[in-house]
């Protein structure tokens, strides 16, 4: 019965496409109209899309110019800071870092680790290695989640306990998979000796990087320099970051979405001070090999993204935040709508061609104007392609990493709209096995 009513279907649209396409040639200025609105909705939103990240790219040149000015004399004391790690399953790389953090610093410092319910033997190998040196670090405390949360909730719960505390003035916040470059975290604090700033962070140097990613992760880097020159960036990589203490509360934490560096960028900056990079400080840290790997890290860093831009609305026009609001506004512009506008194209263009499909190839002016678009569809497929699978075709950037970037938001949002959030994330396994290879040679 199903399959007689399906046959139905199938022969009710056939019919139907056969009328169409007889209606379509009997009136041919409703053909030429049904091939030319696709054309104009195109036009339309790819120039929506596009024309404020032309806009931006102008911005930032201009920002470029600024300075920032390092304090002169800094000061850079380690006992008024903790050390934040948070960590989960980390069994095969945790006492890589725990090494790496000790040689931060000449004289011992503070250091938390927040456990989220670890499987393996990442407690026991932590506890074990402080036994075993037990003057890297001035203080060592380690917390234990009943449960795990996620990560957003796990480091709400250590600033909590951190500011019961009342002992550090600012906490700085690394993983377990980075490692920092020499005296990162004493240059980052050397920054707070100017009261205008209440964040910094360090830019990433990957490891094992697809070429598809290099792309991507310059693009993302240039980005926070300028924003961090003109005022300051949104965005900054729980990799490595300090903030003060007082500026971040853990009702500032969506703890059901992830992003938790990107929420403490943004409310230290809506406190009124400056979140910003230092381009001299860096870490490492191992992208994932694969094209599933980094796919699956992206979609669930943007949906995080998403959902805080779109919680600071309210703010996008705030003349209070200056040029903040601006940065704020246009961030949220690409990674929400700019995806929905390009998705459109896509639908778009789609439509015309099934159109001609039916309708036969338009003719005359319209012809031309078609071919035209062609030519702009296939640069843009070529542009997808490059930021895609890395094809490496010259004169594409930076196309290749906006339209890449929009497919994988796209993809962001429509796990938003079903209601599945990806705080909860799966550990990229490979990187892991990677680092501790790394470990080891060292």
């Amino acid at each position: 019965m199903q399959s007689v009513l399906y046959s139905k279907d199938v022969r009710r649209f056939v019919v139907y496409c056969c009328v169409f396409r007889q209606g379509l040639k009997s009136h041919p200025p409703f053909k030429a109209n049904m091939v030319l609105a696709p054309m104009l909705i195109e036009a339309s939103l790819w120039l929506a899309a596009t024309v404020p990240f032309a806009r931006h790219w102008w911005s930032m040149k201009k920002w470029n110019k600024i300075q920032l000015e390092y304090p002169e004399n800094p000061k850079q004391e380690t006992d008024n800071c903790v050390i934040l790690l948070p960590v989960w399953n980390e069994a095969m790389i945790i006492e890589g870092k725990l090494n790496d953090l000790s040689k931060q610093f000449a004289a011992p410092y503070h250091l938390m680790v927040i456990d989220s319910n670890s499987t393996d033997e990442t407690v026991s190998l932590c506890n074990e290695w402080i036994k075993n040196n037990s003057n890297a670090f001035s203080s060592f405390q380690l917390i234990e989640m009943p449960v795990r949360l996620g990560k957003t909730t796990a480091v709400a719960k250590a600033i909590e306990q951190i500011r019961t505390a009342g002992k550090f003035e600012f906490i700085c916040m690394t993983d377990a998979d980075a490692i920092l470059s020499p005296k990162a975290i004493n240059r980052l604090l050397g920054w707070f000796s100017d009261r205008t700033i209440g964040a910094v962070g360090a830019l990433p140097r990957r490891i094992g990087t697809r070429s598809e990613e290099e792309s991507h992760r310059k693009t993302f880097d240039s980005l926070r320099i300028a924003e961090s020159k003109a005022d300051s960036t949104p965005f900054l990589e729980g990799s490595c970051m300090i903030w003060r203490t007082e500026l971040v509360s853990p009702s500032d934490l969506n703890i059901i979405a992830n992003a938790d560096d990107a929420q403490i960028a943004t409310s230290v900056r809506l406190q009124g001070l400056r979140s910003i990079v230092d381009e001299s400080v860096w870490f490492e840290d191992m992208a994932p090999p694969t094209l599933k790997g980094q796919r699956r890290q992206k979609i669930r860093r943007g949906q995080g993204l998403q959902r805080l831009l779109i919680s600071k609305r309210s703010r996008f026009f705030d003349k209070k935040l200056g040029v903040f609001s601006t940065i704020l506004r246009r961030e949220a512009y690409f990674h929400v709508i700019s995806p929905l506008l390009y998705g459109g194209f896509v639908i778009a263009a789609f439509t015309r061609w099934i159109t001609i499909a039916i309708a036969g190839y338009p003719t005359g002016s319209l012809s031309t104007i078609h071919n035209v678009f062609t030519v702009l569809e296939l640069i843009s497929i070529l542009a997808w392609m490059n930021g895609r699978f890395g094809l490496k075709i010259p004169y594409l950037s930076p196309f290749d990493t906006v339209y890449s970037g929009s497919e994988i938001l796209l993809l962001s949002l429509a796990k938003s709209s079903r209601g599945q959030s990806l705080h909860m994330w799966e550990q990229h396994v490979d990187t892991r096995i990677a680092l501790a290879d790394c470990n080891d040679l060292n």
